[in-house]
């Protein structure tokens, strides 16, 4: 309509709302067809509900960018989610306990995406609490970590290492021997870049921590100066 736009709630079943021209924009508009047409999904704001009248007036304009990528992301997660429920399930021949299984998972979980990404991370240590039949939960580990990618989260650090003993070259090549899960990179004496990931930024973090930890205490007993740019 000119003046607005009757909608339907999925998440609702279906419940009736109302979008008024107003709600649509943030600015005046002309012609609501610009924006809005019969068919559409759109991100929205429930900002006023009304029982006597049975009334519930929705919001384009109030939905920030955030807001709005975080329920796509949460809305896109569901479907992921109830489709590797439905892969594991299947596997485990366990279908027609579905609902009941679903139940459980949305009970110790935020949501069975949730359920799947942990099983990724964790694997058993994840599904502890699930009282479902060990066969779904060996399921949803199998098939948690064959279709969702662990997060990686890289950190760095510029680090600067001289050492003054006869085997300086020597001591620099042992100092920075630091193992496969860190990365170092030559910049141009005495000046080297260390980077390593991990599953978080806390873990990264506490990885480099330990990273430089043991570089520094090498330093210290082979008459080394060292220094790196977070204690700058």
């Amino acid at each position: 309509m000119p003046y607005g736009a009757f909608c339907v709630l999925p998440e609702y079943n279906n419940l009736e709302a109302f979008l008024h021209v107003s709600e649509v924009a943030p600015r005046w508009i002309k012609n609501i067809h610009e924006f809005i047409s019969e068919g559409q999904r759109h991100v929205m704001k429930v900002h006023r509900v009304d029982r006597e009248k049975s009334q519930v007036d929705i919001s384009i304009k109030r939905v920030s960018e955030e807001e709005k990528k975080l329920k796509l992301e949460m809305i896109q997660n569901e479907k992921r989610g109830t489709k590797l429920l439905e892969l594991a399930l299947e596997a485990a021949k366990a279908v027609p306990d579905a609902p009941a299984i679903r139940k459980e998972i949305e009970t110790h979980f935020d949501d069975v995406y949730a359920c799947f990404k942990e099983a990724s991370l964790k694997g058993e240590d994840a599904l502890k609490k699930l009282d479902v039949p060990k066969g779904v939960k060996a399921k949803i580990i199998e098939i948690a970590q064959k279709n969702i990618k662990k997060p990686v989260v890289e950190v760095d650090t510029t680090i600067t290492l001289v050492c003054y003993n006869p085997r300086g070259v020597e001591s620099i090549q042992s100092a920075l021997d630091v193992g496969e899960d860190a990365v170092v990179h030559y910049l141009g004496a005495p000046r080297y870049k260390l980077s390593l990931s991990a599953p978080d930024y806390k873990a990264a973090e506490k990885k480099l921590d330990a990273v430089l930890d043991k570089i520094r205490a090498f330093a210290h007993k082979n008459n080394c100066d060292f220094k790196s740019d977070r204690e700058a």
